[in-house]
C-alpha cells in the first residue's frame, strides 16, 4: 500500500537537493574548515558567476546549512555545525570512483587524511588517534551521543590549560565519524578547544591547502609523552616539507 509523506516526516529529498547540486556542494566544501567567507571567493571556488552564486547561497541559508554574518556593510557566509557534522558523515558514506585506487593519489590528499579541520576540531589520522588514546586511557568515556570527561580526563586537560567545566558551548562532546579513517574523532566544543590549544603550542601548524595540518616535531614528542602516541608521518615529500601550492579546487571533505 502507498502512503503519503505526513507533513511531520524530515523531508530527506529537500535536504538531498541541497547537497545534490555540483556548485552548491563546491560552496560547502570551501565552508567546511569553518571560515566565514565572501559570497564573491564562494563564487571562485564554485566556478560560477557571483549572481549564480548567491542563488545558491540565499538557498543554502534557507536550508539552514550556511548563516551570515554581517560586518559593517560586507556579508560573509559560513558553515553551520550541524551542516559541517552532516557533510562529513555523508562522506563516509561515499563510494569509491570505479578504477581508483583507496591510496592517496598525491600530496594533497596525504595531507588531507593524515591531520586535518573538520569544521573547528581535528580530523584524520591525527585526530581519531587522540581521540582513541584518550578512551583507552579513560580520559574521555563513550556515551550513546558523544564522550564524557571523566576525572581523569579533566586533570590531563589542565596540564594543557584547558578547563572543560569552563567551556560554554554546547554540545561539549561529539562522536564525529571521520570519513577516511572510518571511526571516530572528537567534536564539540571540547575537540574545538583541543585543536586551538594544539594550534596555539604549535603542536600542529597550518599548510597553504585548505583544512589541511602540519604535524610538528615538537607535536610528534608531545603527543608521544603525553599521550603515547608515536605517528607514521606521511613521507617528507608531502606533509611535513615546506608547504604546499595553494589547490585550485576546494578539498574533500
Amino acid at each position: 500500500m502507498f502512503h503519503s509523506r505526513n507533513d511531520l516526516d524530515p523531508d530527506f529529498a529537500a535536504t538531498a537537493a541541497l547537497l545534490g547540486d555540483a556548485s552548491r556542494a563546491r560552496i560547502l566544501q570551501a565552508l567546511a574548515d569553518g571560515r566565514a567567507l565572501p559570497a564573491t571567493e564562494l563564487a571562485r571556488w564554485a566556478g560560477v558567476t557571483p549572481q549564480t552564486a548567491s542563488t545558491h547561497l540565499a538557498r543554502l541559508v534557507d536550508g539552514r546549512m550556511v548563516r551570515v554574518e554581517q560586518f559593517g556593510r560586507h556579508r560573509y557566509f559560513c558553515l553551520t555545525a550541524e551542516a559541517a557534522e552532516l557533510l562529513e558523515t555523508l562522506a563516509a558514506f561515499t563510494t569509491m570512483p570505479a578504477g581508483r585506487s583507496p591510496e592517496p593519489r598525491d600530496a594533497r590528499e596525504r595531507n588531507l587524511r593524515f591531520a586535518r579541520t573538520c569544521y573547528r576540531h581535528l580530523a584524520g589520522t591525527v585526530g581519531t588517534a587522540i581521540t582513541q588514546s584518550l578512551c583507552d586511557s579513560a580520559r574521555l568515556r563513550e556515551t550513546e551521543t558523544g564522550y564524557e570527561v571523566t576525572p581523569e580526563g579533566q586533570s590531563w586537560l589542565l596540564t594543557i590549560d584547558i578547563d572543560a567545566e569552563q567551556l560554554r558551548d554546547r554540545p561539549l562532546t561529539r562522536r564525529c565519524l571521520d570519513w577516511s579513517e572510518r571511526r571516530p574523532h572528537l567534536g564539540g566544543s571540547l575537540g574545538v578547544a583541543l585543536l586551538r590549544r594544539f594550534m596555539e603550542l604549535k603542536w600542529l601548524t597550518p599548510l597553504r591547502q585548505p583544512r589541511c595540518l602540519r604535524l610538528s616535531p615538537q607535536g610528534q614528542r608531545a603527543l608521544k609523552q603525553t599521550l603515547g602516541i608515536q605517528l607514521v608521518l606521511p613521507d617528507s615529500k608531502s606533509a611535513n616539507a615546506a608547504p604546499a601550492k595553494p589547490s585550485t579546487t576546494p578539498s574533500l571533505l
